[in-house]
């Protein structure tokens, strides 16, 4: 039997926080930009046939585990799953003070 993956669904915050991203690099180097973003999309649709693949995100407080967290190229990806969705939360860079939420 088949199962069907999750769909990813990227929140309005996590596609301007990569834009951001993005930009950031691409002053220096556009070609290191585009590899960054494409590895970081990748991460998340590694998570797309068993979404509890990453470990449980520490900085969610009361997390039912369904919050889970990345980290590729210094970036922090949070994502949550449920419904069938996952649904990417934030990036943020792993030298920034992290945030409870």
């Amino acid at each position: 039997m088949v199962e069907k993956g999750y769909e990813v669904v990227w929140t309005k915050r996590s596609q301007k926080q990569m834009r951001q991203v993005f930009k950031h690099i691409s002053k220096d180097s556009p070609k290191n930009a585009s590899k960054v973003i494409q590895e970081i999309a990748e991460a998340v649709l590694k998570a797309v046939p068993n979404p509890e693949i990453y470990g449980p995100d520490k900085y969610k407080t009361d997390n039912d585990c369904s919050y889970r967290a990345l980290e590729r190229h210094h970036y922090r990806v949070s994502y949550r799953f449920s419904k069938g969705i996952i649904r990417v939360l934030r990036v943020r860079h792993t030298s920034m003070e992290p945030l409870k939420y």
